[in-house]
Order: C-alpha cells, then structure tokens, then sequence
C-alpha cells in the first residue's frame, strides 16, 4: 500500500523564505466581476460576486462537488455513550455510513457533550491520526482505516499504542468547561491521505458508470474531507443536545485548508477556524513564500482538483486567491492563526488575505483588518481574527484560547 509523504519531505532547496525576495504581484479584484461589473452593495456580493467566485474555486483550486446522490446515514449504539470528566459530560460516538453494502465507507464522530438544559454550541474538526489519539480515554474505538507510518504506527494500521498521543492538540477539558461540545472524527476515514488515484474513500461511491477517477475539474481530497464535515453538521442537526446553529469548523494545517473550503461551501457553519493552513488554505499564492504551489501539486497531487496543477509556477494566471476565499465566508465570523517558526506556511501570507478581504466585510459594516499583530498577539476585529503565536507548525493551547475568547464573543 502507497504511503504517503509527510510534508517535511516536500521541503526543497531554493524556496523562498525572505520576505525581501517576494515577487511583484496583483492580487485579482474581489469586488469585480470578469465583465467590469462592480459590486457595491450585500445584494450585489450574495446574488452575483459571490457565485462568481465560489465557482471560480470549484473550477480552479479545490473541484465541484460530485452531482450524484449517495445515501447517507448516522448510526448510534447506546453501548458508545458514557460519562466523562468526572460526570461533566456525555461521550458518545456516531457512525456516519456513506453509501450502502460492499461499497460503505463509515466515518466515526467523536463527539463529547458539556451537560446542560439547553443545547450547547461546538468546535467540529478532523484530527490527523484516529479519534483514539486525541485521548487517553480506553472507551474511543481505534480507527480501522489507513493511517501513516509513525512513531508507533506500523504497516498503516492503528493501534493502542497511539492512544492519546495528539491529546494535547484536544484540550477536550477546557472546552467542555467552556460550555462547548466538541467533535471530531480521522480524516482518513472519509478519504484516505495518500494518492491512490482516488480508489478508496468516499470517491468511488460518486463514480458515474464506468468512470475510475474525478474528472479534471472535480473534487480532490480537500474536497472529500469537506463534504464529510457537512455530513458531520447534517447529524449535529439531529442531536438535541448540541445547537447546529453554532458550529464553529476548526483545522490545522491541512486540516485547515480543508476547514476554510468547508466554511466557505456550506454557509451553516458559524465560524471558520484555520490553523497554520499555510498555501490552498489562507496564504496567498502570489507571494511564492514557503509552500507554493508547484511544491503542494508535486507532493500532494490528491489534495486539489487536477486544473490545479495547471498553474505551476503560474500564480499569477490563478484567477483567484486566498483572500478571495475568506470573502467567501463573510458575513460569518472567521479566525486565522499563524506561527513565527512556521515559515513554509507564510504566515504574512496568511494575514494578509484576511486583510484583503476588506471589501466584502466593509459592505457588511466592518472596518479594516490594519496591521499585522506582533508575536503572541491577537487582533480581533468584529467577524475577523488573527494571531501569531511563538512557536513551530502545531495547534497548542494558546491557540484554543483565543479561539474560544472568538467563539465567547460571538455567542453574545
């Protein structure tokens, strides 16, 4: 079986990581339209812009999703529901079964419950290496799908000898006492992070007859792991204990890329939350600083749609860029963080296209993001947030700090 590159090996020399050597470039105008057609008003953005730019993306960046229908179904089992933190909370787990017979593909959501008389708000986002390693809790099922060779990991299968092991990226605890649910599930689990022309996962079950792989223009990964988070949400608005209403999406890294594109598709989410997303998340292309886009095409060819691959070394002729994604969410509240030693994520980048988003907020009534925070700082300016925190490529607990402060905020 295919393993895949970790993205340390997608490091290579000549990058550029001096902010003196980043190239000239003009970002494409958000308020705009291909025929000169501006947008001036919340009418002209939600009926027109916006429709432009969303299928800008699909085409472009991240693919549409598939037309065809696939029965979905949430399945519970009274034996995976219990106390924890002391009787503090309910934990339970819910299977979400994509397709049906030989063909199922079943995501497991790990959802944990602050008890309360009224239904409660929740974090929601993918972890990287199974439900079972963002606790030391024996009762969270260890995932049966492909997980990459690490630490303890061996031939790609899950083991107890990774339970707990990202614990500290789940501060389940502190959320709860937040009055927060939180949700989780492995990413692998709705499509497998590796390339194998889109054989496993969730993919095959939207084949038309006779098709093998999507076509140049449809979803890739990215894509796929989106589609599960609406899943996920679609069953949150079954569960009388949490409130759909105030989902906050959340991912690091790819994770985090795949957060912004599912906050940005599916306007039922109420925060978007990205984690040191870096390029195809919240960095701008057209710096080419850290990750550009050849790089992220030569080592992860899954991620993206393959029209993607079209603009190697060819920013510029992107019609789009991540500032325009952050558009995309708006009016919603959104929140970015970056890394001082997280270089090959550009965290100006990242700041960046929050700040050119700019227009559409302005329609809504928002003022300007202004500048850039100092390390272990944040910014937070009415539906947008930002921080840069000290430290390395990782989701820690200052992070979830600020995250919950945003979330606080915008419960009021």
């Amino acid at each position: 079986m295919a393993t895949a590159p970790d993205q340390a090996n997608g490091q290579r020399k000549g990058i550029n990581q001096d902010e003196s050597k980043v190239p000239e470039y003009v970002l494409p105008d958000l308020m705009t339209s291909p025929d000169g057609t501006k947008t001036n008003s919340i009418a002209d953005w939600k009926t027109s812009r916006r429709k432009e730019v969303l299928e800008l993306f699909t085409n472009h960046v991240y693919g549409n999703f598939p037309d065809k229908n696939v029965t979905i179904r949430f399945s519970t089992d009274s034996t995976k529901q219990w106390e924890v933190l002391g009787g503090k909370a309910i934990r339970k787990e819910i299977g979400i079964q994509f397709g049906q017979g030989e063909e199922q593909v079943t995501a497991t959501l790990l959802l944990t419950i602050p008890k309360s008389d009224k239904p409660v708000p929740c974090f929601l986002g993918y972890n990287f290496d199974g439900n079972h390693t963002t606790t030391d809790d024996k009762r969270v099922s260890i995932t049966k799908s492909w997980v990459r060779n690490k630490n303890q990991v061996k031939q790609n299968q899950a083991s107890e000898d990774d339970r707990g092991c990202q614990a500290s990226r789940w501060p389940c605890a502190e959320i709860i006492k937040q009055g927060y649910a939180l949700g989780t599930m492995y990413y692998g689990d709705v499509d497998p992070d590796y390339h194998d022309e889109f054989q496993n996962g969730i993919h095959p079950l939207f084949y038309a007859e006779g098709q093998t792989k999507p076509t140049k223009n449809q979803w890739g990964s990215i894509g796929a792991w989106a589609y599960g988070l609406s899943q996920a949400l679609n069953y949150l608005e079954t569960d009388t204990s949490v409130n759909a209403k105030r989902v906050a999406v959340i991912g690091h890294s790819r994770l985090g890329k795949t957060s912004l594109w599912t906050g940005a598709t599916d306007q039922r989410f109420w925060i978007t939350i990205s984690n040191n997303s870096g390029c195809g998340g919240a960095a701008l292309h057209r710096r080419k600083f850290g990750e550009t886009v050849q790089v992220i095409n030569r080592v992860f060819p899954h991620w993206f749609c393959d029209q993607f691959v079209e603009y190697n070394e060819k920013e510029a002729e992107i019609p789009v860029d991540q500032h325009m994604l952050m558009a995309l969410i708006a009016p919603r509240p959104v929140y970015v963080a970056s890394a001082t030693a997280d270089l090959w994520a550009d965290p100006k980048g990242e700041f960046l296209s929050l700040a050119h988003s700019d227009p559409v907020y302005a329609l809504y009534g928002e003022s300007a993001m202004g500048k850039m925070p100092n390390a272990d700082q944040a910014v937070i300016n009415g539906s947008r947030g930002y921080h840069l925190r000290k430290g390395k490529h990782n989701i820690t607990g200052y992070d979830w700090s600020k995250y919950i402060e945003f979330a606080n905020q915008h419960l009021k």
